[in-house]
């Protein structure tokens, strides 16, 4: 079970990406006072992490309810995840886990940036929330897996906090050049966790075909 908590961990940390946050969190709220960060981020996250919980505990029924089979939101959601992995790498912003340049427009106007673009997209955006649902449905059933993934799911969002409270540091540390070279390491290893759910849900597709009957004559030798 530590094992399956820290694989967990490791894609949904690397989906968040609480290092690539924080110049993003710094500029948005550039002029704030510390008072006023420090809100920001704490609401920012509880959002996020409600968010999170309610895709955890219903997004598997919703997705029987609309008739998706988990093999096919495997093989889905490892695409948008491998498309993800290229946005980090290749620092384009489409949206999946950073805010497009109109939408950080937008936020530039806003007084209070914690619901949009803080918790959606910057935190739980479609990336973190298709991860969620990806390891809630690799164990259909088992509460313990429930139980891990809502674990993981709360330290990565305490390691997110912390990131958004330490933004101006960090990035005297890093630097701009150094966060990015950490979101590029880690949209490698993304896209080959990508990959990975991709070939499972292919071979879960083919698990469901059901097998070719026998033909009568080796039936009959088989009796």
């Amino acid at each position: 079970m530590f094992d399956l908590f820290v694989d967990f961990f490791i894609i949904l940390f690397v989906v968040v990406d609480p290092v690539g946050l924080a110049p993003i969190f710094a500029a948005l709220t550039h002029g704030d006072t510390p008072a006023e960060r420090r809100k920001t981020a704490l609401k920012g996250t509880v959002i996020a992490g409600m968010i999170m919980l309610v895709f955890a505990l219903f997004g598997d029924g919703l997705l029987r309810a609309l008739g998706i089979g988990m093999p096919a939101f495997q093989m889905a959601g490892g695409a948008l995840l491998f498309l993800l992995a290229v946005e980090m790498v290749f620092a384009r912003h489409s949206g999946l886990r950073s805010t497009t340049d109109r939408e950080q427009k937008e936020a530039e106007h806003k007084k209070d940036i914690s619901v949009f673009p803080l918790a959606v997209p910057l935190i739980a955006g479609p990336g973190a929330l298709t991860t969620v649902l990806l390891m809630v449905g690799r164990h259909d059933g088992d509460w313990r897996i429930m139980t891990i993934v809502l674990a993981v799911a709360l330290l990565v969002l305490l390691v997110t906090l912390i990131s958004l409270l330490f933004a101006a540091r960090i990035m005297k540390v890093l630097g701009e050049t150094g966060a990015n070279v950490v979101t590029r390491v880690l949209g490698i290893v993304l896209a080959a966790l990508a990959v990975q759910f991709i070939l499972d849900g292919v071979q879960a597709g083919f698990d469901l075909i059901e097998q070719p009957e026998l033909p009568t004559h080796q039936m009959v030798s088989a009796g």
